[in-house]
């Protein structure tokens, strides 16, 4: 069995691919690939092994000895589910690989946030440490995690992390019921519980009922010290609304690890915002990408190898 993977080079350099070439007779490996790319170089391959590479329609069906699709990632938007059903192609992707690479980074933005971190580590730089009347600076209130209340959009193993780390700090924990479900959730909504929120985390897919849940109109019914946090995916906030609640003071920090396009190629609001005066922080889309998490991916990978070649 011949098993290609076009862009090796998104798990990183430091990554041991020997389980899937364990699983396989032969593997070539390509670090980057276009769509056009792949039908050349999936030509003749049994598997193909792909993270970002959008494989079409076409593409697809231009591949007639294709028979498995293994995605080194949750999402397979980037594949064209429909035809390779059509075209008895299976597909198989991996999860929870990063819960607790993600679960971590999600912790590090909140007690950045709550110890205005961005804004202190401007003021140093600044010299104004050096100019202080006293020893120390406190021109920006910091918010003591204990005790306060942490509302959490999205309640699968992710989330639950999410929430056990939380509460090594004694905060107060609640879950809000699955956005477009509300009706038939016992939970209460996000929107109910905004005004008591000291601070969302996002952990949710992006769907039509997630899309822009944290609105202009969520926002201005929070506290206005409140946190905000999305290491889940670019668009569940209204990030145009969010950054101008940030700026009107009307929300107490953001921390985004996820923009609507990635790579923001053309520059994005919010990472403009990073040269102004803000309780601001944009990571790169890089929660996921602990060594221990990258190496995860390939050793899930090898096991939907495994299961498929049992079928």
């Amino acid at each position: 069995m011949n098993a290609v993977i076009l862009d090796a080079a998104s798990l990183g350099p430091d990554i041991d691919l020997t389980p899937l070439r364990e699983r396989v007779d032969s593997l070539t490996v390509h670090a980057q690939s276009s769509t056009t790319d792949a039908r050349e170089r999936l030509a003749g391959a049994r598997v193909a092994i792909v993270n970002k590479v959008e494989l079409d329609a076409s593409t697809l069906e231009a591949l007639p000895e294709l028979k498995l699709i293994c995605v080194l990632a949750t999402g397979t938007n980037n594949i064209d589910m429909a035809a390779a059903e059509r075209l008895g192609i299976a597909v198989k992707n991996v999860s929870a690989y990063g819960t607790a690479s993600v679960a971590q980074h999600t912790l590090m933005l909140m007690l950045a946030l709550a110890n205005r971190l961005p804004l202190y580590q401007r003021d140093v730089a600044e010299g104004r440490w050096g100019q202080s009347a006293f020893f120390c600076l406190m021109d920006h209130d910091t918010l003591q995690l204990e005790g306060k209340h942490l509302v959490i959009v999205g309640q699968g193993v992710l989330g639950s992390q999410v929430a056990r780390l939380a509460e090594a700090f004694s905060m107060q924990v609640t879950f809000a019921a699955r956005p477009g479900n509300e009706a038939d959730d016992s939970r209460p909504s996000l929107a109910e519980l905004g005004p008591a929120t000291d601070i969302i985390s996002l952990h949710c897919p992006l769907s039509d009922a997630t899309r822009h849940l944290v609105n202009a109109n969520l926002l201005a019914s929070l506290k206005p010290g409140a946190l905000l946090i999305n290491c889940a995916r670019g668009g569940i906030i209204d990030e145009s609304a969010a950054l101008s609640a940030l700026r009107q003071g009307r929300l107490g920090g953001l921390g985004v690890d996820v923009l609507p396009e990635e790579p923001p190629r053309g520059g994005h609001p919010l990472i403009d915002a990073l040269a102004e005066r803000l309780n601001l922080i944009v990571t790169p889309h890089n929660a996921w990408i602990t060594p221990e998490a990258r190496q995860k991916i390939v050793a899930l990978t090898a096991d939907n190898l495994r299961d498929w070649q049992a079928e």
